[in-house]
């Protein structure tokens, strides 16, 4: 998938069916000069309703179409006949998607079940012919109610990316090397920072046939949940990630300031964040020569003894097979 078909916010319109007429028509046959009111009721406007789709990743689709119509229902005849619906318009989203109101900002529903279905809005009823309003001191009402109008409202949908591990850390971390060569996504991948703009979805194969899907977060910086460098965008992407894979690289000033800064970006933007489940692996390994491996490992089993780690790199792949098999166990434990 490239960053230009990763589409996560868009804005549309959407617009359920009037109600039809009812009819005021009066019965008519050969020998029946004078018949009663047969006038049917109108049908009912279409719904708008939003469902999810568990074969949909972004919301690229939503990029070309914009207004989602639902139909009218038709008026009502004689012979209290009722008009046909309207039909309802079905919007495909993917899991992990928000949906909300554009002007108050309001959340109207989640999706994140594979058989989960909402109606955002609702068919305007159908008119009642005047068959419903005859009485015995009124026996030929010549009169019919008008459908209800149907509803319309701009729409924000915003996703939440699903994956079962979020790789977390600052720009030019590893995490795209990682993601790479890991799984068979192929990310952009550059020595500079904010090289990834958009989440990178890969699928990572382990024994067995076993197998779990892994996301390529942008890098968190200093003061993200608060809004900097597109912090909101970024982050609310590892809400929905069951286990969080901090990556910081070998040649970092600070190993356990690095990690103390990104933990309190996720707990300042979402103090949930901090109660899933992680672990953290040291990228770049190969830029340590043997001496300075055994001097980082003394500083890592200081900082973190308590902690599940791993020591990689990407590029000669030391470590990956085994990061595959801990990250498995992590996730069914």
């Amino acid at each position: 998938m490239t960053e230009e078909n990763f589409v996560d916010y868009v804005k549309i319109f959407i617009s359920s069916g009037n109600g039809g007429k009812g009819s005021s028509h009066l019965h008519r046959e050969k020998f029946i000069s004078k018949g009663g009111p047969d006038g049917g009721d109108g049908g009912r406007g279409g719904n708008v309703i939003f469902r999810a789709n568990p074969n949909l990743w972004t919301l690229y689709s939503f990029k070309f179409k914009k207004h989602y119509n639902a139909s009218h229902g038709a008026d009502g005849s004689k012979n209290r006949s009722s008009g046909a619906q309207g039909e309802d318009v079905f919007i495909d989203v993917p899991l992990g998607t928000l949906v909300k109101n554009s002007n108050t900002h309001e959340l109207l529903f989640e999706i994140s079940e594979t058989n989960n279905e909402f109606v955002a809005l609702k068919g305007g009823l159908g008119g009642k012919g005047n068959f419903h309003f005859k009485s015995p001191t009124r026996q030929t009402p010549r009169y019919s109610q008008k459908g209800e109008k149907g509803s319309e409202m701009d729409v924000i949908l915003e996703l939440k990316i699903l994956a079962d591990v979020g790789l977390v850390g600052f720009p030019n971390s590893g995490k795209s090397t990682l993601l790479s060569v890991i799984t068979s996504a192929k990310p952009k991948i550059a020595d500079y920072e904010f090289t990834t703009l958009k989440p990178n979805l890969g699928i990572v194969e382990c024994n067995n046939f076993n197998s779990f899907v892994m996301a390529d977060i942008p890098g968190i910086i200093e003061g993200a949940s608060k809004g900097r460098g597109l912090g909101h965008y970024f982050l609310r992407h590892i809400e929905r990630n069951s286990i969080l894979l901090f990556v910081i690289p070998v040649d970092t000033n600070n190993i356990k300031n690095e990690f103390n800064v990104l933990r309190k970006e996720l707990k300042d933007h979402n103090p949930e964040l901090i109660d899933k489940k992680f672990m953290i692996v040291f990228s770049k390994s190969d830029l340590l020569d043997q001496e300075l491996l055994l001097e980082f490992k003394i500083l890592i089993k200081k900082c973190f003894n308590d902690i599940p780690n791993l020591i990689i790199s990407s590029v000669s792949q030391k470590g990956i097979e085994k990061l595959k098999n801990s990250l498995w166990e992590l996730l069914n434990s």
